[in-house]
């Protein structure tokens, strides 16, 4: 008999998104019966509002979105704020002093919004990821002149930054470890991976697990009621805090070690996969 799941949370990039960030029509299809049997579907993504397929979510019928690794949640369309929390104005202009001094690019999200200083723009168009990735970030992030400055100025929470590293030529990539030394001295925030190399920072305590039970206590779902599906580190511990927790196969092998099913990938509709075996 199959365990009642009553909200199934889905990460996008690796999970729902195949390579080029599209979602298949068998996860389409998947999802909209899911839905008509009752379910919740929630996206569970480390995007900010900015980057969600609105469209998509229109199409299918998901009307919640858990984003910025779980900093800020969103009634969706309407882009209603149910949970905003994350890096006060202060802290955060502490931080992006100091990680500007490593060659990095840096977006900051603040209220479902993005946003990125233009000395990164370099940076970003030599990142090493996929075509359909780089152009989201390249294209849906406000740039300005000054991020500090501007955070300061309008004394902005930003729910999180998410910090790239070009390719050093030798395997590794460019100030990523000194830049994550940086952050291993600052316990008020927290990081995690949220894939192609890159480091995501919140405030700590922030997370995709935290925003999953905030979600389900808004709603009145019983947590053990919830299936969640993701790729990779910072899918990990909503993952590990769902009643039923799937990794892609392309995910993390650390992810991979939490979950309770390995999914096909997201290239083979692995979310249609989970859906049918533990929902429909």
């Amino acid at each position: 008999m199959k365990k009642k799941i009553l909200l199934l949370a889905l990460d996008l990039d690796g999970t729902l998104f195949n390579t080029e960030s599209k979602i298949s029509d068998a996860n389409r299809t998947a999802l909209k019966k899911a839905i008509a049997e009752g379910v919740t579907v929630v996206i569970s993504t480390g995007r900010p509002y900015v980057g969600l397929p609105l469209d998509d979510m229109a199409d299918i019928g998901i009307r919640y979105a858990i984003t910025a690794n779980g900093s800020e949640i969103f009634r969706v369309p309407e882009k209603e704020p149910i949970y905003l929390d994350g890096i006060d104005a202060v802290t955060g202009c502490r931080l992006l002093q100091e990680l500007y001094q490593n060659r990095i690019h840096l977006d900051a999200f603040i209220q479902g919004d993005a946003y990125t200083q233009a000395s990164t723009r370099e940076v970003a168009e030599r990142l090493d990821m996929p075509a359909s990735i780089k152009y989201y970030i390249l294209n849906t992030r406000t740039v300005v002149e000054d991020l500090g400055a501007y955070i300061r100025e309008k004394n902005l929470t930003i729910g999180k930054m998410t910090l790239n590293f070009m390719p050093d030529g030798n395997g590794g990539y460019t100030d990523r470890a000194r830049t994550e030394q940086l952050l291993k001295a600052h316990p008020e925030i927290t990081y995690v991976c949220g894939g192609y190399h890159n480091l995501e920072l919140t405030k700590a305590g922030i997370s995709k697990s935290a925003g999953l039970h905030l979600l389900c206590d808004y709603l009145n779902i019983p947590g053990d009621a919830t299936m969640a599906c993701g790729d990779s580190e910072n899918d990990l511990d909503i993952i590990s805090a769902a009643g039923i927790g799937v990794a892609m196969k392309n995910a993390a092998p650390i992810v991979k070690a939490a979950a309770d099913y390995i999914a096909p990938s997201n290239d083979e509709d692995g979310v249609s996969d989970a859906i049918y075996r533990y929902i429909l």
